[in-house]
């Protein structure tokens, strides 16, 4: 039997915290993150009760960056931060820890507790650096609060393997609602060095919701949609948060939804906006990595926009997922009860 990895979420139960079950081999390595950093560095150090920002002179490489906060460990430090490569890869079967998707800090192990206060400075500038500028690091950290977590404090960062030229390594920020990472490794083929995980807790309609932006960019394309479109792109039901709703489809087997070959050239623009915004937090060296990934398994004319109504469900907005999916590519939005956002993208399907 496969191996799960649970990401739980407060806001999700109704008793004891919920867990969203993730099949460990189910993923195979994914998604990332965009359009880079160039100014001069702004990032949080403190909870919103202590709020403090500092700012670095000048942007460096989350590369660079992540080698610094190597090299300044001690053997203790070490013992609890840095973990093998394959961590959690049993004789090299299963997922390894660092593909995960999670939900808060990686073994509990928070910043707060692991890094001296210049150290978590130094990890809230890595941070900084995997998003695109100061917006993106905005949206990225939900204003600040890093959601549920709190702080940065309250998050997690791991280092699996040495950040070395020509050894593997990977950098892994987590937290509610967040999973993030930095490999060192932009031409991989996937995209942003492994399985992406986003969220923020106001409903996903309310404006109050960080990445409210993403649903009003496809709420266009929807609305730019003829009947016979919207009949295709409708679905029932749910595409689910579960390792087969992010898992990649056998070759041949349909996708649900509207395929973007079958759109207008003013329509496929829009869908063109949609995934500008989606990754528009994020560096460029990750958000370019991602669009090679995307032209090497077919371009846009292979993505499927489908849009999920739960009839179960009582609310009044027209759906509760909206879902990009394509043959190494799938961005799987949760609208209600709040934003999750699982990501998966691989050319090596």
């Amino acid at each position: 039997m496969a191996e799960e990895m649970k990401v739980a979420c407060p806001e999700c139960a109704s008793g004891p915290v919920a867990a969203l079950n993730l099949d460990r081999r189910g993923f195979i390595r994914v998604v990332g993150q965009q359009v880079a950093a160039a100014g001069a560095v702004g990032f949080l150090t403190r909870s919103k009760a202590g709020a403090a920002e500092a700012k670095t002179p000048a942007a460096r490489p989350a590369e660079e960056l992540v080698k610094e906060l190597h090299a300044g460990l001690t053997a203790e430090q070490k013992a609890a931060v840095v973990l093998p490569f394959n961590h959690g890869a049993a004789d090299g079967k299963g997922m390894p820890t660092r593909l995960g998707m999670y939900n808060a800090p990686i073994l509990a192990r928070r910043i707060g507790q692991h890094y001296t206060p210049a150290q978590q400075e130094l990890v809230g500038r890595i941070l900084r650096a995997t998003c695109s500028d100061d917006e993106g690091y905005r949206r990225i950290t939900r204003n600040h609060t890093f959601d549920g977590s709190g702080s940065l404090q309250g998050c997690g960062a791991l280092l699996f393997g040495a950040p070395a030229d020509g050894q593997d390594w990977s950098w892994v920020f987590s937290g509610h609602h967040l999973t993030v990472r930095c490999d060192g490794n932009p031409k991989d083929c996937v995209g942003f060095g492994g399985p992406m995980y986003y969220g923020h807790s106001p409903n996903g309609y309310s404006d109050k919701n960080v990445f409210f932006f993403q649903t009003q960019s496809v709420l266009r394309v929807f609305d730019a949609l003829d009947e016979r479109q919207r009949k295709l792109a409708l679905v029932s039901g749910t595409p689910g948060e579960q390792a087969p709703s992010v898992r990649f489809r056998a070759k041949g087997q349909p996708r649900p939804g509207l395929g973007a070959a079958e759109l207008s050239k003013d329509q496929k623009e829009l869908v063109e906006k949609v995934m500008r915004d989606l990754l528009s937090p994020y560096r460029k060296d990750d958000a370019d990595e991602v669009m090679e990934v995307l032209k090497e398994t077919g371009g846009l004319e292979k993505i499927h926009l489908a849009f999920y109504k739960n009839s179960e469900d009582n609310d009044k907005q027209p759906w509760h997922f909206w879902r990009l999916e394509g043959p190494g590519f799938i961005w799987n939005f949760r609208v209600l009860p709040h934003v999750h956002t699982y990501v998966n993208i691989s050319s090596k399907v």
